[in-house]
């Protein structure tokens, strides 16, 4: 098994088209087709399952695209733990966030970075809070950037930035002109709320559970994958959510939302790193830049 097959297998799985895979890494498709095949043939399983003109992971593929992402994680830290014996030079940071901070806080110090550090590539992929702290305690991140602290002994917590929570509600909604609710009627709403492992969704279930003073399940009427569905859905007329200020702002200021007078606690932004592991030059410049703005939020 070569580190060239697992790229390429890497780059169909995520497209699940071999053409698209084989134009993406500037290979000829008969060459990536090969590669595949060759995975396949050697290990006596199937990875993909062939469906009409498009391609589908089979269970197998998907457990071995996990363990491809981390070898390949590892390399790129390897290649540039070797770069950093000089200057950051070259190399490839590998970093993961939460959908809010990757949508709304980090980007502009990923550009501060880059303009210090051009020759230094930055790869940021998305998930919820528990998919975040996953690919950091697995290497496939050497960075995260989660709401809200993970306990585990084995991570390095970092608070960089704080974050106001706040519920919103469409303008045609009961609470929309309310100047307060209770904190009976908030656990008598349906809410439209994220997945399980959301950051956002962890925050606001536990400030309920601080607020009602007891161990009450939230009326979750819909149950969406992304900030932005979750607004949108609201937007429309489907009950109540708790969103970031910084998400909402933009739907509140075009009349599309309006904020519910009942205060939710701030929370933290942290930043994650496994304390086992060498941190390497590039990621430590980027804490360095970040815990330097710290509190900014």
């Amino acid at each position: 098994m070569t580190l060239e097959q697992l790229r390429i297998f890497i780059a169909v799985a995520e497209r699940q088209h071999v053409t698209k895979a084989a134009r993406a890494l500037n290979l000829a498709q008969s060459a990536a087709s090969h590669a595949i095949a060759t995975l396949e043939a050697r290990h006596d399983t199937k990875l993909f399952d062939r469906i009409g003109r498009r391609i589908e992971l089979t269970e197998a593929g998907e457990a071995f695209l996990a363990e491809a992402r981390a070898v390949l994680a590892r390399v790129e830290r390897a290649e540039l733990a070797l770069s950093e014996f000089g200057t950051l030079q070259r190399g490839t940071l590998v970093v993961q966030a939460s959908q809010t901070i990757a949508s709304y806080w980090l980007p502009r110090h990923l550009v501060a970075f880059r303009r210090r550090h051009p020759q230094i590539s930055i790869r940021l992929t998305v998930g919820n809070t528990a998919q975040v702290a996953a690919a950091v305690e697995s290497g496939t991140a050497e960075l995260g950037f989660v709401e809200g602290a993970v306990e585990k002994t084995h991570f390095a917590s970092v608070p960089v930035a704080r974050d106001q929570l706040i519920i919103v509600v469409s303008p045609e909604h009961p609470w929309a002109e309310r100047k307060d609710v209770t904190v009976s009627e908030l656990m008598e709403a349906e809410w439209v709320l994220r997945e399980p492992g959301s950051g956002t969704r962890s925050a606001f279930e536990d400030a309920m559970r601080v607020a009602c003073a007891q161990d009450r399940a939230l009326r979750i009427a819909l149950e969406l994958p992304s900030n932005e569905a979750v607004r949108a859905a609201v937007e429309a007329g489907m009950g109540a959510t708790a969103l970031s200020a910084s998400v909402a702002a933009s739907s509140i200021e075009a009349g599309l939302l309006c904020q519910v007078h009942f205060h939710l606690p701030e929370r933290e932004f942290h930043v994650l790193r496994h304390s086992n592991r060498v941190l390497s030059r590039a990621a430590g410049a980027l804490l360095a830049m970040v815990d330097g703005t710290a509190g900014e939020g």
